[in-house]
């Protein structure tokens, strides 16, 4: 549980390290995007390993139904929407100031209904309370927002990358040994 908790703990260092220390950050320069994304790859691997190894011990207050699996994977489809539309700004990015956090909010969410375990409810709320910081520090910093203009084609773009995205997920999903699909 101790890897879980300081991996979740360097993500969130890692990311709030720019809203927090701005001009720490603006020091660095161009190598501190190298420091940062060495040390968000660093914290992927520590929640990974972590989660994996306290699992195998942890308390279950709820478990998969295929109602659940089912939500969750219907939440999972948007939550990587949100993502793809964000990149290719697509009309929902044009209305959701933080398509990205706000697939973030949404792929913690659909997690959590299909894990109620102790080490799911560290990570998938951990990063559920992030992405809330992360917007509420965001929006403060920054009042005034501009939608993004809209770009030929990025409606066909999103969803193209959508579906790809999913399938693949999904494929990993299976290949690490948890089940995807009910």
């Amino acid at each position: 549980m101790t890897l879980l908790i300081l991996g979740l703990a360097l993500w969130w260092a890692a990311h709030l390290f720019k809203r927090l220390a701005p001009e720490a950050r603006a020091r660095l320069g161009d190598p501190g995007k190298g420091i940062v994304a060495v040390l968000l790859v660093l914290s992927v691997v520590m929640m990974y390993f972590g989660y994996g190894a306290a699992k195998a011990e942890a308390a279950v207050w709820w478990g998969r139904s295929p109602a659940m699996v089912g939500i969750n994977n219907l939440l999972m489809v948007f939550a990587v929407y949100l993502y793809a539309a964000s990149g290719t700004k697509a009309a929902l990015a044009r209305k959701i100031r933080h398509p990205q956090l706000t697939a973030v909010k949404t792929w913690a969410v659909a997690h959590l209904l299909v894990n109620g375990d102790l080490p799911s409810l560290i990570l998938f709320g951990g990063l559920l309370a992030w992405a809330v910081v992360s917007v509420i520090l965001i929006n403060r910093a920054q009042r005034a927002w501009v939608p993004p203009v809209a770009r030929p084609g990025a409606e066909w773009k999103a969803v193209v990358g959508t579906v790809v995205v999913t399938v693949v997920v999904m494929l990993i999903h299976n290949w690490l040994g948890y089940q995807p699909w009910g």
